[in-house]
């Protein structure tokens, strides 16, 4: 069950490579940053988008490529709708884990497993870019053509399933535009969002099982 629902959100979220042209952000331009995507983020209420992943690991010569539709609407529900190669789907809803591959359904609960619990508040916050709680995450800032934001578990039971977060946001917008998981064991997964719409209808009936 662990490997599985290690193998679960590690499908869920994704990278953006930090090259060598990136500056780190001044003091108070960090402080610009982190405080406008936190506005953001306190007044965006849905999120559609469609994405593509990038899973990269070691024992494969080529990354698997996935095409899907995130949906999320707060305070804390989210659909991701993988459409291609395969139909798969995953809700987070009540603390509960909600997966449909293929017409083949099943549930877990999330809400007896702190860690997992943890990860799931992680995958809401990343979509929307509000992850800056620096009791649980070292932060660094930098710019290159958007700004990056770099975030280190501190705390080893969240360090054992996490390596790193990466949040790359559009400078102008301060749209999300990737975000980046690197596993402990540097496998990482790559989500890029694509015609991203905020604030627009979206209906519960979309998150049901």
């Amino acid at each position: 069950m662990r490997n599985k629902l290690i193998l679960t959100f590690g499908m869920l979220l994704g990278v953006i490579f930090l090259g060598t042209a990136q500056q780190t952000l001044s003091q108070k331009e960090a402080l610009v940053v982190k405080e406008t995507v936190i506005q953001k983020s306190n007044t965006t209420e849905t999120i559609v988008s469609s994405f593509k992943q990038y899973k990269h690991l070691d024992f494969l010569s080529k990354d698997i490529i996935s095409d899907g539709k995130l949906i999320f609407k707060a305070p804390n529900t989210i659909k991701w709708e993988y459409k291609t190669p395969f139909k798969y789907s995953v809700i987070f809803k009540n603390d509960q884990l909600l997966i449909n591959d293929n017409g083949d359904k099943s549930q877990i609960d999330l809400s007896s497993n702190k860690s997992f619990k943890q990860l799931n508040s992680l995958i809401i916050k990343s979509v929307k870019g509000d992850m800056f709680d620096e009791s649980q995450f070292k932060i660094s800032y930098f710019k290159k053509s958007n700004y990056i934001v770099k975030f280190d578990p501190i705390h080893k039971d969240l360090k054992s399933f996490i390596n790193s977060f990466e949040i790359t946001f559009d400078k102008i917008t301060f749209d999300v535009l990737s975000v980046k998981m690197v596993e402990s064991s540097e496998d990482y997964t790559l989500i890029k969002f694509i015609e991203q719409k905020l604030n627009s209808p979206v209906s519960d009936a979309i998150f049901n099982h």
